[in-house]
Parts: structure tokens; C-alpha cells; sequence
């Protein structure tokens, strides 16, 4: 157990905002970039004319979309140094291994759109690599957290399960973000892509689903005592209707899309969020208040109220600017995704 400290002072409601905070930079990184980097595993399965539409796609956003992660890392770092401490101590290898991935698929987007056409296959390849190295090691980060940051050969293959899973999941997010983006073919490609990632991502999210309240007694006890287990019903539930809706979705839409009907090509990216959003909300229900599974609470792990202070005032003026640039962008750059946009 711990000790609630008094909701009413700078001590006790600071480190709260700011768990909320990178709460919501964490979730609004995985479904924004999840997308982008599901569109990059996707790369390599496309004929060359459509790995330009793919990355015409997401070319105005994918940059963008990483400010996310950098302001989730950056509020770990200063709001919650102590656990910052202790999470990349114990994933050295993973948050390498993603920064590698992150900085590849980088410098791959930039140099294909100048390199001569003998090279682009070339850097199409490393925008792949970059993609899926990112992607892995994300799904493994998140499998050791779900464990409590657990050893051993049982914690490694279920990280690396996750770590799969989370690949198809991304996959999913893109092929959906293809299906309203793109048309014709390739369109039509999204959506076997997707049939293909859906299981995958479902197995996913019933592996975390289950050991997560496992992983501790204080879990299993929010999870399964009166009257939450009844209350809490609902989230499972909503999530199988969720994949059922996908996957209605996606044995409708070739015969649709076929006669020109667009109906309904946004319900697989917007379910697949969905699905996202409450498994996030799962994981955060679970966690709290601990940033580090039964050692370290959030309010243990903050800065000192006046380091806090001094760094919110800074949030609340950089968080809507982020916010409205991202939504502005994405209003500049709607419709179906061409060639010249960005190749």
C-alpha cells in the first residue's frame, strides 16, 4: 500500500498532472507514429509505384508525429527523474535499439526522394529495416513493463511475443491509414494487409491483457474484486466488438470498393484506435499509481513541487501549440494521398 498525500497541495496534484500528461503523449505517440511506422513495415510488400503513394501518405505527418515521443521521454526525464532512472537502466538495449531504428527510417525518408533511381530501392529498404527495428523494440519495452521489468527466459519470450504483436498491430493501424488514404490497387492491397495483421494484434492484446493482472496481486485484486470486476466488464467487451467491427468492415469493403462506394473505408483505422485506446486505458487503470510495477509510485518518483511548477508553466504553453500544429497539419494535408505530395 501506499500513502495518498493531500490532492489539494502543489505535492500531491503536480506529479498527478503530469502523469496524465505523459500518459496522453505515450497513447497520442503509438497510434500517431504506430501508424506511420505500420505504413513502413508495409513498404517492402508494395510494388515501387506504390511505396511512393505509401510515403506520399504519410510524408507530411510522420516527422510530427515523433514530437510526441520526445515530449513523453522529456517529461520522464524532468517530472519523474527517479523512475527515469530505473526504466532505461533496465531497457538499455530496447530504447537503443528503437533510437537506431528511429534515426534510420530518418535518414532513409530523406535521402530516397533525392537518390538516383538505382538507389532508392536501396534506402526503400532502409526505411523498412528502420521501421521494424523501432517496432520491436517498442512491443519488447512494452512486454518487460507489463512484467514489472521481470528476468528470465519465461519474461524474455513473452517481451518478445509482444514485440511481434505489436508489429502486427502497427500494421494493422497502417494498412487502415492506407485504406482511406489511397485507392484503386493499392487500396486494395491495404485491406489483405489488414485481414493478414488482425489476428495478430488480437493475440497481442489478449497476452497483455491476461498477464497483466498477474503480474501483481494489487492488479489482480483491481481487477477482479466486487463491484470492479463488473464495472470493468465493459472494456473486454467493447474490445471484441471492436475487432468483430473490423473485421465485418474488411470482408465488406473489396465488393464496395469495387463499385466506387468509399462508405465506411475509414471504420478499420478508426476501430483499430479504438482497440488502442482501451487497451491503454486498461494498462494505465492497472499501473496506478506506479510508474514502476509495486516499487515506485508516481508521487515517489517526481522532481521537487517547485522543479514541477517551473516545468508545468512550460507545458501548458508548448502543449496546445504541439496539439494545434498537429491538427493543423492534418486539415492541410486531408484527401487521398498523391504521388506529388511528398515523395
Amino acid at each position: 500500500m501506499f500513502d495518498m498525500p493531500d490532492l489539494m497541495t502543489p505535492a500531491g496534484w503536480l506529479p498527478l498532472a503530469f502523469y496524465l500528461l505523459l500518459g496522453l503523449s505515450m497513447l497520442a505517440y503509438v497510434i500517431l507514429d504506430g501508424y506511420d511506422l505500420g505504413v513502413g513495415i508495409l513498404l517492402r510488400r508494395a510494388t515501387d509505384p506504390d511505396k511512393d503513394v505509401m510515403i506520399a501518405s504519410i510524408g507530411p505527418f510522420w516527422d510530427a508525429n515523433e514530437t510526441w515521443l520526445v515530449l513523453g521521454v522529456g517529461l520522464l526525464m524532468v517530472a519523474f527523474p527517479l523512475a527515469h532512472g530505473v526504466v532505461l537502466t533496465a531497457l538499455y538495449l530496447p530504447v537503443a535499439l528503437m533510437l537506431f531504428g528511429l534515426c534510420l527510417r530518418g535518414v532513409a525518408f530523406k535521402f530516397r526522394s533525392k537518390a538516383a533511381p538505382e538507389h532508392k530501392a536501396g534506402w526503400n529498404q532502409a526505411f523498412w529495416a528502420g521501421s521494424l527495428i523501432a517496432t520491436l523494440a517498442q512491443g519488447h519495452m512494452l512486454g518487460s513493463m507489463v512484467l514489472g521489468f521481470a528476468s528470465g527466459w519465461a519474461a524474455f519470450a513473452f517481451a518478445s511475443l509482444i514485440a511481434v504483436c505489436l508489429v502486427a498491430g502497427y500494421c494493422l493501424l497502417g494498412a487502415g491509414w492506407l485504406i482511406f488514404k489511397t485507392s484503386g490497387a493499392l487500396q486494395q492491397q491495404a485491406l489483405r494487409w489488414a485481414k493478414a495483421s488482425l489476428w495478430w494484434t488480437a493475440l497481442g492484446v489478449a497476452a497483455v491483457s491476461l498477464a497483466t493482472p498477474f503480474a501483481s496481486e494489487r492488479i489482480f485484486d483491481k481487477w477482479f474484486s466486487l463491484p470492479w470486476v463488473v464495472l470493468l466488464a465493459p472494456i473486454p467487451l467493447m474490445t471484441l466488438l471492436l475487432f468483430y467491427l473490423i473485421w465485418r468492415s474488411l470482408e465488406r469493403l473489396p465488393t464496395r470498393l469495387q463499385q466506387g462506394n468509399e462508405y465506411g473505408t475509414a471504420v478499420p483505422f478508426a476501430a483499430t484506435v479504438g482497440i488502442f485506446l482501451l487497451a491503454f486505458y486498461g494498462l494505465a487503470y492497472s499501473l496506478f499509481p506506479y510508474l514502476v510495477i509495486d516499487q515506485m509510485t508516481l508521487w515517489q518518483a517526481a522532481a521537487s513541487p517547485e522543479a514541477l511548477w517551473l516545468i508545468f508553466l512550460g507545458a501548458c504553453v508548448m502543449l496546445p501549440i504541439i496539439i494545434a500544429s498537429s491538427l493543423f497539419v492534418y486539415r492541410v494535408f486531408g484527401g487521398k494521398a498523391q504521388i506529388a505530395d511528398y515523395t
